[in-house]
């Protein structure tokens, strides 16, 4: 348990340095923070480190994305009209697009951030914590940011890959489900249906 509140507090403070920095440098932090959540994942549990990607992990992982990016195009169309915010606060996120060169991000996503995320959170947590309580941790640690609409997106994907986890599916098709939707929302068919914002300074 002490190990659990410390990688746990650990995040917590990780994604409050991430959001709450100079936005310009987001996905360095972003791309820092996968690397320690990562790797204290993979130091202490020794399950992550048996992750496999094998083709039937690729096959669950490509359809279990799929089904979660429906989920999300109907999510954007409710959240734009019962959230006062949420057309702003869901073009605040496709913002930080414009940061990096996508090739770039699709790296960050692909390479580090993703792979961490399920690694620790839905490994390292979920395995020690249980699918509740890993779940409200995990949407948690999004309150640092103040965007209603990524707290409950954060929360909705957290409760989508940890129920998957929950009812046997292995990490490693939740690594690629993981990757393959980021990549896919975020850089290649992203929800929002306006133009491009400007970053914040």
């Amino acid at each position: 348990m002490k190990l659990l509140a410390l990688g746990i507090g650990a995040a917590f403070a990780a994604f409050g340095l991430t959001f709450r920095g100079p936005r310009a440098r987001f996905w360095d932090r972003m791309t820092i923070t996968g690397l320690a959540l990562g790797g204290l994942a993979l130091v202490a549990d020794r399950d992550t480190r048996r992750v496999r990607l094998g083709p039937a992990e690729i096959a669950v992982g490509l359809a279990s994305a799929a089904g979660l990016y429906g989920i999300f195009r109907v999510g954007d169309m409710v959240a734009r009209e019962v959230m006062p915010r949420g057309g702003e606060e869901i073009g605040d996120i496709y913002a930080l697009r414009s940061l990096r060169p996508k090739e770039e991000l699709a790296a960050r996503l692909g390479l580090v951030i993703g792979p961490a995320e399920e690694l620790f959170w839905r490994g390292f947590v979920q395995r020690r914590a249980g699918y509740l309580t890993a779940t409200a941790l995990y949407g948690g640690a999004h309150i640092v940011t103040e965007n209603a609409t990524l707290i409950g997106a954060a929360t909705i994907a957290g409760a989508y890959w940890g129920l998957l986890r929950a009812v046997g599916v292995p990490l490693g098709a939740l690594v690629v489900s993981h990757v393959a939707w980021d990549i896919w929302i975020f850089l290649i068919a992203p929800t929002e249906a306006s133009g491009e914002r400007q970053p914040r300074p």
